[in-house]
């Protein structure tokens, strides 16, 4: 695997608050969509049609150094920091050409889903420790 996969995007008008600034919490949903990118550049689905697993967020945080603004062209970095047994956890620089605009970092558990609605931790599948490694 790449040491970086970097995902581009635009800045929608939805995306933007009064002021014309993107909201804080599209951080996220941009780092979100860079790492589901990430999976699918590797041949894997994050949430395939029929699965019995997910990948819920047990951690997330970003630090914003910039805003981005409506028609902005950035970039997302994402970097696989560590593959455990049974959780990801990720890094993210946004960048709008060299300008830092947020740094960012999350970590996922890998669960199946239970009857009754619950989730159970369980080890990551083979196929994606071996293609996030």
């Amino acid at each position: 695997m790449p040491a970086e996969y970097r995902y581009r995007r635009r800045v929608q008008f939805a995306e933007t608050d009064l002021a014309g600034i993107v909201h804080f919490s599209w951080y996220f949903r941009y780092m979100e969509e860079a790492e589901h990118a990430l999976w699918r550049s590797l041949g894997l689905q994050i949430a395939p049609p029929g699965g019995h697993i997910g990948y819920p967020r047990v951690s997330a945080s970003c630090d914003f150094k910039g805003p981005l603004r409506f028609e902005d062209e950035f970039e997302v970095a994402v970097r696989v920091d560590a593959v455990g047994r049974r959780s990801l956890k990720y890094g993210f620089t946004l960048r709008r050409g060299d300008v830092i605009l947020a740094a960012g970092a999350m970590t996922s558990i890998c669960v199946t889903h239970e009857p009754g609605g619950g989730v159970r931790s369980v080890e990551l599948p083979s196929e994606v420790m071996a293609r996030l490694e």
